[in-house]
Formats: structure tokens, C-alpha cells, sequence
């Protein structure tokens, strides 16, 4: 013969994190039967059908530089020389491609390693670390145009809401549900391994900012309905358990700890830290958005918003940071240079800082990533190109994305990062929130729509003076293509999905639009309707 055709399938008995009772025989040869009903070319054929519904949405050109007919390998050794553009879009058009290959419906969410995990004993179990960097993993699906790729993480939402209902009874004695920095495919929810890390109680009411994300995005509001009791049960927990800092009177959580670092005297628990209330706060502020779209509830808005005045607000310490902790103990700490940076979730994902808004605490968040240093491993990195991109600052966000595009180490020694010559991002060893991460931050340097506003070009690198991108959506439901050239601005089209106000932001100009649902609309450089 000059051919062969395999077809492979495996199954378990695994239905879902209380039910094992499936049959893994009658699945492989359902899957096998369904195969062998069709040739070698229309098994193809779906295949790129599927994919190519989905990877086509989306384009980005940054321009051509030299290399692009090079192969990946030599392009990422001379990035550091050329920043080649081009290389930075098949960057971020390769983390479309990993989440759409490695999260669909009815499968499970990404984890550290996505479908790519290699080992029997891989690094953290290859599990869901919930206290930054599955979330990273889905910052890319709703902004680009892959909210199907969304579904897994939303559902095991719902489920470690049933299996932490149990956890806030056993260990806090509480109601709602609660979810502890880390989670698997049996959804647990209670601490895990060493008080460092595995005590933080927020990773639950982290995750639920997910479930507002999906709504946000799309409006459906049957889902938000379905969405509600998870959300109403995350803030029943804090509401139960939240108590009184006797120093300042402030509602704290208590015990936790800002994850992964340490404070004085080398110890994590602690009351209060700032990620905490940060989280708290986006949190009943989705609570009351939700019972404004889905009426009711006032009893519990009621509850929510009395205890969302409590909380304790930001602090600035003494050398002009954001504070981490209640008291000011961030120069005085163990890891001044610590890789997590989490106080600053109210900047990015969360939008409580901003440079309009809140001029003094993104001041103070600016100093705080000045403070805490550009280095990091390919997770890290992104989340602070992300919070650079927040702030304004296209080169300080572009400069950490070339940190993170250069060869990683052969060896895995310690935490050097970079990408291997597939792209992949090393922590070392792989762990795939780095792609989803700097991805993420790529198109947040393009576009923004939090706080209330589509922000055109936030955040433009230098190095990008012209480009286009298209299939793009924005929070309210909109889909745009963004032309650029000399670094502004040249022409904007708009596609609503819902109908609905756009209000657009470009430089100094903003403007309010109307949108019937589906309407089009071609704006030029002064955000001007010209079609």
C-alpha cells in the first residue's frame, strides 16, 4: 500500500465530577463508527470547516517586516534585533488557535497545559490555579470573537458552585458557595497544599466575573438567568462571612492572603488584602447589575450594597504604591519582586482604576509595577502587559511583550520564561496562560471597552504605526474593524449586534452613537458616520 489511514479514538467512563458511570467501550466505537462512515477527504473537510468558522473571524496585520517567510524558530531568535510585527500577530493569532483547539463545548476548560500536557505527573497536576491563571486563560475568548471556547470554564462555573456550597458549609459554616485558589476535574473547592497559596477563598468570586463577561459581551439574557444563582450564591458567602477590621471598622475578609506572596516575618495569612476587597467589589457590583437587568432581588440588592459600603477602600502607602495589604508593609516584605502583582485586579481585569476616572490610584499603580519590577515568567509578564496597557503606555506594554518573545532556556532552570520554538510559553516548563495572556494583551493595546467606553488605540506601540484589525467585539454587543496609519486613527466600522448606544473614544474625541439592533455604520478619523 502507499497509505494508511488511523483512526484513534479513547474514551472514560467520566460523564461528569459526580458521575463516573459512563460506558468508555460503547464511546469508542460509537466515535470509531462515526468516523468510518466517511472517507479520509470529508473528514478533512469538516475539520477545516469547523476550524475555519470559527480562526476567520478575526484578523490582525501590524505590517510586514523581514523574516516573514523565515521559519518561527529564527524569527523568535531575532526578535529582540527586528520586532517584527508580523511575528507579533502570528503570536496572537496562535493563541486563537490554542484556545479554539483546546476548549470547546461540552469538553473541559483549559488548565495549565491545555489538550498539551505530556506527562502522567505533569507541573501543579496540570489543574485549575484559580487565583490568576485559568482566568488568564479565557481574557481572549469574548474580545476575540470565540465566546463558543468560553462555554467550558462557564459551566465548570456552575458546577464548583455545587460542589463549594458544600465547602462553605463543612469548613466556614456559611451559605452561598466558596471556591479556594484551585480546582481539577472533580471540581474540588476546599484548600488545598500549603497556607502560601492554597487558604485564598476568593478564586470562586473571581471566576464569576466570567459569567457577567458572557453577558456583557452578548447579552443573552436567559443565560444571565441561569448565570444569577451562582453569582447571587458566591456573594451570600462573603456576606455571611465578611468581618469587622476592629481597628477601622472596615468589612475584611479574614482568614486569607494576597496571593502568592508573603508579607513581614515571612507569613501569608492575613485580613483583608487588597485583591480581596478588589475582587468583593466587582463582584456585588455584577450582583447589582445583574438584579438591574433581571428585576427583583431588592432585599438582597439591599444586603449587597450595605456591605459593598463597608468594604475597605484603596490605599496609597507611604512610598506612593497601591497598597497589597491593610497595613503598609509592601516595601518592608519578603518579595518585594514577587511575580504576582495582584492588587492591581482593580486595574486590570477589573476596571475600578482607571487614568480618567481615578487619576491618583493609576498613579499609584504605576508606581507599584515600577516598584515591583518588569521581570517575570510568561504569565506574569502578560498580566503586566495587560495592566501597561491599562495605564496608557503602548512602549512599557510592547517592551514586556518582547521580554516574554525570545528563546526559552534549554533547560528548566528556575524561572527564566520566554517561548520555545514552537511558541509555546515557557514557565518553565510549558504552561499555556502565557500565550492566552500576551494574546489578550495584544488586542488590549488595539482596543479597550471598559468603563463604560470603546477606546480606540489605547495603547499603540511605537513600533505599530500601521495596521487593521477586524472581527474584534467590545463590551454592548459590537463587532468593529480598526484602520490605522501614522499612529491614528484612519477609519472604523461597526457592526451591532443587539442595537444599543456605542459610546467612542478616539484621542480627545468622543462620541455617542445609536445603534439598531444589527445596523452597520462606517466612521473616519474623526469618528464621523460617513456610511
Amino acid at each position: 500500500c502507499d497509505a494508511v489511514t488511523l483512526r484513534l479514538a479513547a474514551a472514560t467512563s467520566y460523564r461528569r465530577y459526580d458521575d463516573v458511570g459512563g460506558d468508555p467501550d460503547a464511546r469508542v466505537e460509537e466515535c470509531l463508527a462515526a468516523a468510518g462512515a466517511a472517507d479520509f477527504a470529508s473528514l478533512l473537510a469538516a475539520h477545516l470547516a469547523d476550524h475555519r468558522a470559527l480562526f476567520r473571524r478575526v484578523a490582525l496585520d501590524l505590517g510586514v517586516g523581514e523574516g516573514r517567510d523565515r521559519p518561527t524558530d529564527e524569527r523568535l531568535r531575532d526578535f529582540a534585533r527586528t520586532g517584527e510585527p508580523a511575528l507579533v500577530a502570528l503570536f496572537f493569532h496562535y493563541g486563537r488557535y490554542l484556545l479554539i483547539a483546546s476548549s470547546r463545548a461540552g469538553g473541559q476548560p483549559a488548565n495549565l497545559q491545555g489538550i498539551w500536557c505530556d506527562s502522567l505527573t505533569p507541573p501543579w497536576d496540570s489543574k485549575y490555579t484559580i487565583n490568576i491563571n485559568t482566568e488568564m486563560n479565557y481574557w481572549l475568548a469574548e474580545p476575540a470573537n470565540l465566546a463558543e471556547c468560553h462555554e467550558p470554564l462557564l459551566r465548570m462555573v456552575t458546577e464548583i458552585a455545587e460542589t463549594g456550597a458544600r465547602t462553605a458549609r463543612t469548613n466556614w459554616g456559611a451559605g452561598g458557595w466558596v471556591c479556594h485558589h484551585n480546582t481539577d476535574l472533580w471540581r474540588a473547592t476546599a484548600p488545598i497544599d500549603g497556607p502560601t497559596w492554597g487558604f485564598w477563598p476568593m478564586g470562586g468570586a473571581w471566576l464569576c466575573r466570567h459569567l457577567w463577561e458572557h453577558y456583557e459581551y452578548g447579552g443573552d439574557r436567559e443565560f444571565l438567568a441561569r448565570a444569577w444563582p451562582v453569582l447571587r450564591g458566591a456573594a451570600e458567602f462573603f456576606l455571611e462571612t465578611l468581618v469587622e477590621d476592629p481597628r477601622t471598622g472596615w468589612l475584611v475578609t479574614c482568614p486569607s492572603l494576597s496571593p502568592e506572596n508573603t508579607h513581614p516575618g515571612g507569613v501569608s495569612v492575613c485580613a483583608g488584602p487588597a485583591m480581596d476587597t478588589q475582587i468583593l467589589r466587582d463582584l456585588f457590583d455584577r450582583c447589582l447589575a445583574a438584579i438591574a437587568v433581571l428585576g427583583g432581588e431588592s432585599d438582597f440588592a439591599a444586603r449587597v450594597i450595605a456591605a459593598r459600603e463597608r468594604l475597605a477602600p484603596p490605599q496609597i502607602g507611604a512610598a506612593g504604591q497601591l497598597q497589597e495589604w491593610l497595613e503598609d508593609w509592601d516595601l518592608a516584605a519578603p518579595e518585594r519582586h514577587h511575580r504576582h502583582v495582584s492588587h492591581l485586579f482593580a486595574l486590570h481585569p477589573g476596571d475600578q482604576i482607571t487614568p480618567d476616572g481615578t487619576p491618583e490610584l493609576a498613579a499609584a499603580a504605576r508606581r507599584t509595577l515600577d516598584l515591583r519590577g518588569d521581570a517575570g515568567t510568561g504569565w506574569s509578564l502578560a498580566w503586566k502587559i495587560n495592566f501597561w496597557t491599562r495605564l496608557g503606555d503602548g512602549g512599557r506594554a510592547c517592551a514586556l511583550l518582547s521580554q516574554l518573545m525570545v528563546p526559552a532556556p534549554a533547560e528548566a532552570e528556575g524561572q527564566q520564561g520566554g517561548l520555545y520554538p514552537n511558541l509555546f510559553d515557557a514557565h518553565p516548563p510549558f504552561q499555556i496562560d502565557g500565550n492566552f495572556g500576551a494574546s489578550a494583551g495584544i488586542l488590549e493595546m488595539l482596543i479597550q471597552s471598559h468603563a463604560g467606553e470603546v477606546h480606540l488605540l489605547p495603547a499603540l506601540p511605537p513600533a505599530w504605526p500601521a495596521g487593521e484589525i477586524r472581527g474584534v467585539r467590545v463590551r454592548g454587543g459590537f463587532e468593529l474593524r480598526l484602520v490605522w496609519a501614522n499612529h491614528a486613527l484612519a477609519s472604523l466600522h461597526v457592526r451591532s449586534l443587539r442595537g444599543g448606544e456605542l459610546v467612542l473614544r478616539s484621542g480627545s474625541i468622543r462620541r455617542r452613537i445609536p445603534f439598531a439592533p444589527g445596523e452597520e455604520q462606517h466612521l473616519d478619523a474623526g469618528l464621523t458616520v460617513t456610511g
